[in-house]
């Protein structure tokens, strides 16, 4: 248990005070646990504290409209964290007794919970010995005990899963695996990990043989694909024309700009056949004036998004009716993606 032993006392020593440590509230630690997905403490504490206090209780969360939960996520990214968030909430309320559950297998059946987030909420919560596994104890273990199997591969996770199952601590399975992640997060850094510090330095296989910097492997991702969104703002006095986006692309249920996606960059002036599509959703005599442009990063794709002015335009396409004008105020209450809501504030809001 020397590994173990030795990695809860760092943690004893060196822990954050972080609000969903002080509780075992199982709806606070989900939430803690869905919002600090693939984001950082400081940026989601905020978040955090914003959605507690706006729904303190999983039936005050499941009460609330999506558009709401959305709105309140604006800014985190992956938006899909926040539908499964508000559908998770009304799975919960409707089970018996309406109470979030805090044992593994029932966690893991819920929309959006996966094996780490149900091995998290059910031994924070319940003290339940499941072993979590994510990015800070893949590189923990994986610098310590040698492991080059590639952590993103189905075998790398496979091994990583029964490695940290043999080293739980079963007496403390909840403390230590917060030792375990904040040992990760603070001494085991994935950049200039403080080495000379480290209580597990005499016996890091890492250090010893100087792979610090190349542990843990991981597989090279695909390249993110470019798209070209050409954003076409009409506007009517203080009123904007918007659009909810559907299902089945990026931005779920947000609202945006009517748009015209082209294949390729064609600098700032729309191509033949996104000017094409223009003049017959807007009329021939429509006059198109640059505004601004906007790259904006997402895990899998790249979007440059080309903002214009139309003016002389004429609204007779088919979609009409999803389209709906909204002043600039009732745009601030809407859920929009990142890209629109900074250029709403260049160009809206002043």
């Amino acid at each position: 248990m020397g590994f173990q032993n030795t990695i809860i006392a760092w943690y004893q020593q060196h822990k954050r005070d972080l609000p969903w440590r002080n509780t075992t509230d199982p709806y606070v630690i989900w939430l803690s646990e869905i919002i600090l997905q693939q984001t950082r403490v400081d940026q989601g504490l905020p978040y955090f504290q914003r959605f507690l206090d706006a729904y303190p209780s999983v039936s005050d969360f499941a009460a609330a409209s999506e558009q709401e939960v959305l709105r309140m996520w604006q800014g985190l990214g992956y938006y899909s964290r926040g539908r499964n968030m508000h559908f998770t909430a009304r799975q919960v309320v409707a089970l018996p007794g309406g109470a979030f559950p805090t044992g593994h297998d029932e966690l893991i059946r819920l929309k959006g919970v996966g094996a780490y987030t149900a091995a998290a909420i059910a031994s924070f919560s319940a003290n339940e010995p499941v072993a979590v596994v994510d990015g800070n104890v893949y590189r923990v273990l994986a610098r310590y005990f040698g492991v080059h199997l590639p952590i993103n591969s189905n075998a790398g996770k496979k091994e990583f899963a029964m490695l940290a199952n043999e080293l739980l601590d079963r007496e403390n399975p909840g403390i230590y695996n917060q030792a375990i992640m904040e040992f990760g997060a603070l001494q085991c850094k994935p950049v200039s990990p403080d080495c000379p510090a480290c209580p597990l330095k005499e016996s890091c296989y890492a250090l010893k043989k100087g792979e610090v910097k190349t542990l843990p492997v991981k597989l090279k991702k695909a390249k993110p694909k470019d798209r070209y969104f050409l954003y076409l703002l009409c506007r009517e006095g203080n009123k904007v024309l918007v659009k909810q986006r559907g299902s089945g692309d990026i931005w779920q249920h947000l609202y945006d700009f009517p748009l015209v996606e082209q294949g390729g960059p064609e600098g700032t002036i729309p191509g033949l056949q996104a000017l094409a599509q223009i003049h017959s959703r807007f009329g021939q005599l429509v006059t198109i004036r640059p505004l601004q442009y906007k790259k904006h990063l997402l895990t899998h794709q790249i979007i440059h998004a080309h903002f214009f002015a139309l003016e002389n335009y004429i609204i007779n396409f088919k979609e009409e009716a999803e389209y709906k004008w909204v002043s600039v105020d009732e745009l601030d209450a809407l859920p929009l993606p990142k890209i629109i809501s900074g250029f709403k504030d260049d160009f809206l809001n002043n």
